[in-house]
């Protein structure tokens, strides 16, 4: 799974998204106690089965020597291949290793994606320890698929909620238990092209703030090729990149839940798309197509092209300025909040992976120690201090600011927005959504659809899906 009027705007976007996630509490954010138990809906899971209390009892037993049990373990860890497995073995599993002599790590590399990892579980095979979208956190755990890791949190003071970005929290938290240690996060901001702007007769140290702003500086850098077939440049389409439905929707102060109900529906989720609908419509969508294409052949983020005033996309594009040799940008730029509707705070949403304990793992408890380890304060700063961790930002607050990375400017204004990022609904059916978003916003930009009664099919689906798994 946002950006401003100024930094008291933000500010004071900021206090009001932390006053409204005190006062709901439980309903959206995991901001709980220090153990920060909760997640989607408030709901209390009343499910207690004799194995959780077996656990939090194993737990509870073994927090004292922080060492899990002293008998010598091999855990499984069910990981990313390539690079990020030397790299992350060499960097923090083998400081793991030194603090827990008595826990040896065995690294596997992730072969089949999800649906691999959903077959070892089924067959009782699991790995001890796995890396996984933190977006799929809540369905995987309303399946069954995870332990809750809330045993082990309530037996001990070194895992809280403070300690994380408040959204990267509750996407870890799934109906008042923690269910996984958040890893890896990023969020979205707002990439603009001084020198296109400047040609345009604008400020270009004046990014938009508003919808309606960026609309306005937009028209002005539309250009259509020769023969007026297409375009050779485009101001901004608002549904490049990371700029899509979950985006949008945000910036028109839309929400996706109301209590336990899922709500994609919202008037402001519709307007969000009906905005987003009004540029295919306005600009053409089969030349916008024609000029997309052309990008796609360049083989690198359309931004860097110079031939687009605005685009919103993550953090982690700073990136191909350092390993992109073919990004050489040739004209002036900068980064700042997305615009949002008028009277909405800028805002952002953030991603982002996680480290859990599959169901049936063999070793939980050796597991926990070592899940709180990459995922806490040690691992993170580890993990975050390598030598090529470019515009990464970490999940906790503690850490980027012991090594300093708001000193960037330009990634400053995505850390600064991690306060206030939104995340995608914590829900059994956070898929399901998920495409759902995607289908409907691809009709409704080719005229196949309006966007209400659209997002109204959208709302039927979802919750018939609940009704499906509820009912298992």
């Amino acid at each position: 799974m946002r950006k401003k009027k100024g930094a008291t705007h933000l500010r004071r976007a900021m206090l009001k998204y932390l006053v409204t996630a005190l006062s709901v509490c439980f309903v959206l954010t995991g901001c709980g106690g220090s153990g920060g138990s909760s997640g989607e809906n408030g709901a209390k899971d009343t499910k207690g089965t004799d194995s959780t209390n077996q656990q939090t009892d194993t737990a509870k037993k073994n927090t004292d020597t922080g060492k899990g049990s002293g008998e010598k373990v091999t855990l499984e860890l069910w990981g990313w291949g390539g690079k990020f497995q030397t790299d992350y073995t060499k960097i923090v599993i083998s400081e793991f290793e030194k603090e827990h002599p008595n826990i040896k790590v065995k690294y596997i590399i992730d072969q089949g994606g999800t649906d691999k990892l959903t077959t070892l579980i089924a067959g009782g095979t699991p790995p001890d320890v796995a890396v996984l979208d933190r977006f799929m956190v809540g369905q995987w755990a309303a399946k069954g698929s995870l332990e809750s890791l809330q045993p082990f949190v309530d037996a001990g003071d070194e895992v809280r909620a403070d300690d994380y970005y408040p959204g990267v929290w509750a996407e870890a938290n799934y109906k008042n238990q923690l269910y996984a240690m958040p890893f890896t996060t990023d969020n979205r901001a707002l990439y603009y092209n001084k020198t296109l702007m400047k040609e345009a007769g604008l400020d270009p140290e004046k990014p938009p703030v508003t919808i309606a702003e960026l609309d306005a500086m937009a028209e002005k850098m539309f250009k259509k090729t020769s023969n007026g077939s297409g375009y050779e440049q485009v101001g901004f389409i608002p549904w490049a990149n990371q700029t899509y439905l979950y985006t949008q929707s945000w910036n028109f102060g839309g929400e996706w839940t109301n209590g336990e109900e899922l709500t994609p529906n919202h008037p402001q989720i519709v307007k969000a798309l009906e905005w987003m609908v009004s540029y295919a419509k306005k600009y053409d969508m089969s030349k916008i197509n024609k000029f997309n294409d052309v990008m796609g052949k360049t083989g690198i983020n359309s931004f860097w092209t110079g031939k687009v005033g605005f685009v919103v996309d993550g953090n982690w594009v700073l990136n191909d300025l350092t390993s992109n040799a073919k990004v050489k940008p040739t004209f002036e730029w900068g980064v700042a909040p997305m615009p949002s509707a008028e009277g909405y705070p800028q805002t952002t949403w953030a991603g982002g992976h996680s480290w859990v304990m599959p169901k049936g793992a063999k070793h939980p408890q050796e597991a926990w120690e070592l899940l709180k380890f990459i995922g806490g304060y040690k691992g993170t700063l580890l993990w975050a201090k390598r030598a090529d961790a470019g515009n990464d930002i970490t999940t906790m607050p503690k850490v980027n600011e012991e090594i300093k990375i708001t000193e960037n400017p330009k990634l400053k204004v995505f850390v600064d927005l991690m306060p206030v990022a939104h995340y995608r609904p914590v829900t059994p059916v956070g898929q399901k959504l998920w495409d759902e978003t995607f289908r409907v916003q691809d009709l409704a930009l080719n005229g196949k659809g309006e966007p209400k009664k659209l997002l109204d099919e959208v709302k039927k689906n979802v919750d018939n899906e609940l009704k499906k798994l509820e009912s298992k």
